[in-house]
């Protein structure tokens, strides 16, 4: 056995035991839940107006403001990634982006116009290309081949997986480690099958830069500012001069429902006192017990007809001893 003596800088936190044939990602991750396990922590489940986003821990001494940014970024992080698997999937279908001179332009205009496609041919997937025009024009139609393309599908779907809403439901924290790590390996599968980079207006290569121009777009409505959101809890606004204490106690281990929001919108609507889940159950229950009620009725209706006192025959078998006459086939 190995004793580790594990610090966070110069301050000692805890003493580890393990053995020499840990590998480090699982010793790495059984340190960090030790560690997490050891604070004051507050789980929060954050919405967007009705609907569910992802989960967060925190303490009870964190500033409302530094957590708002937090939020705020892991946010618009979980919507980049969103942008960038929407994006990527339309380039293992159709290739790379035409120059924003050719979009939505047919050959025929492309042919009298006289435009060129300068990186037509000079961004070729690895492996060669498949035919398949996109039909609304915006991508050359120079698509992956399937062993490609399967790269970037798969990619994909890791992606999404890792920042999804269904996160909320698999009690799975959101960091920003997560979302780096999405992006990172969004960024390696395009750069495997596009090793001489996308052209420079693509904009999966504008998100990977950092550099992308939300303005004017569906996209652009769904960001929020660091300096400007809300967050709200229990139909109050949570201020950001004040710390998550002063809110909700020295609580440990608990968890709240927060909304986040633009400001000027108003108060976000209260939760319902019963979540859907638990209206089924009722409804459920309630239905049960109606069919019940009904059965017992019918029987206390007519289930006297059952009974021995009530066979108007009786009185004369016991008469003639033919009242308890059992009788087997010889």
């Amino acid at each position: 056995m190995v004793k580790l003596h594990i610090k966070k800088g110069d301050e000692s936190q805890f003493l580890f035991e393990t053995t020499v044939d840990t590998s480090l990602d699982q010793l790495i991750k059984e340190l960090v839940r030790l560690y997490n396990g050891r604070l004051k922590v507050v789980k929060l489940h954050i919405k967007k107006g009705d609907e569910s986003q992802f989960l967060f821990e925190t303490t009870v001494d964190t500033s409302l403001d530094q957590l708002i940014k937090e939020l705020v970024r892991l946010y618009n992080g979980r919507l980049k990634v969103e942008r960038l698997c929407q994006e990527i999937e339309l380039l293992s279908n159709h290739g790379i982006l035409l120059p924003p001179n050719m979009q939505g332009m047919t050959e025929e205009q492309v042919r009298d116009l006289k435009l060129v496609d300068e990186y037509a041919d000079k961004i070729i997937p690895s492996g060669g290309f498949v035919e398949n025009p996109d039909p609304v024009g915006r991508r050359n139609g120079q698509a992956p081949n399937e062993k490609m393309k399967e790269v970037l599908q798969r990619t994909i779907s890791e992606a999404k997986s890792a920042v999804s809403k269904n996160q909320v439901v698999a009690d799975v924290c959101m960091t920003a480690d997560i979302i780096g790590d999405a992006l990172d390996k969004l960024r390696g599968a395009v750069t495997i099958v596009y090793p001489m980079n996308l052209p420079p207006y693509d904009p999966i290569r504008l998100e990977f830069e950092g550099t992308e121009d939300l303005s004017g777009t569906q996209a652009s409505l769904s960001v929020l500012e660091e300096s400007t959101s809300q967050l709200w809890w229990a139909g109050k606004e949570m201020m950001r001069d004040k710390k998550l204490r002063e809110y909700i106690g020295n609580n440990e281990k608990t968890k709240i429902i927060a909304k986040l929001q633009k400001r000027g919108l108003g108060a976000p609507s209260r939760e319902p006192v019963f979540s859907e889940e638990e209206k089924k159950k009722m409804m459920q229950y309630a239905y049960h017990k109606q069919e019940t009620l009904k059965k017992l009725e019918v029987d206390d209706e007519d289930s006297y007809m059952n009974s021995e006192w009530s066979d108007p025959q009786s009185l004369k078998r016991s008469f003639q001893g033919l009242s308890d006459i059992g009788w087997r086939p010889k």
